[in-house]
């Protein structure tokens, strides 16, 4: 292979996850779990392999930036509403998680024609509400499979779900408005 079909290897991987979505939500809808225990294990190799080969490559790409978090975003939300629909947790929970994701898509797209590129950085607290929502999809899983979690964890994941996704969907409104500001600030001062 190529230097070139290498470097697009990273991107394929992200295009694929992004389409894994598909039959992750339609498994879960029709509860074949340990399926989707398999998808959502080749999806988070994929995620791994996919950065590491576009680091040591150095094959990063705006598409990349953009379409990796964008494939991890598509596959929890459309868990998230799946678990919702088949009721292994309230439906206001799965509103939360896609409120906070179109509000801040939504203000990356006005962001973007108001003052320019919008460049994909995911905060640390983002970082960590992507994390917990992970970790709590999986524990619900594999219990649907194998059930050895206690109550509680699910109690405790649920409430570190919601508080992370909070926490972290206002600390992006908060950072991406004052960022908005400054640059008001100086177009307004030239």
């Amino acid at each position: 292979m190529t230097s070139g079909v290498i470097k697009l290897i990273p991107n394929i991987l992200t295009t694929l996850r992004l389409i894994l979505a598909v039959p992750v939500c339609l498994l879960i809808l029709n509860e074949n779990y340990p399926a989707v225990l398999w998808i959502a294990f080749i999806a988070g190799l994929s995620d791994g392999v996919d950065g590491l080969i576009a680091r040591k490559m150095h094959a990063e790409s705006r598409y990349g930036a953009i379409v990796d978090p964008l494939s991890d975003k598509t596959l929890l939300i459309s868990t998230y509403v799946a678990f919702a629909l088949v009721e292994l947790l309230p439906w206001w929970v799965a509103a939360i998680i896609v409120t906070r994701d179109v509000i801040i898509i939504t203000g990356a797209i006005v962001y973007h024609w108001q003052f320019g590129r919008y460049d994909v950085v995911p905060s640390i607290w983002g970082k960590i509400s992507t994390a917990v929502q992970i970790i709590f999809s999986l524990m619900l899983l594999t219990h649907q499979v194998y059930p050895v979690f206690p109550a509680i964890s699910f109690q405790i994941g649920l409430w570190l779900v919601i508080l992370m996704t909070v926490v972290s969907g206002v600390h992006y409104v908060y950072t991406w408005s004052v960022k908005a500001q400054t640059i008001k600030k100086g177009q307004n001062n030239i």
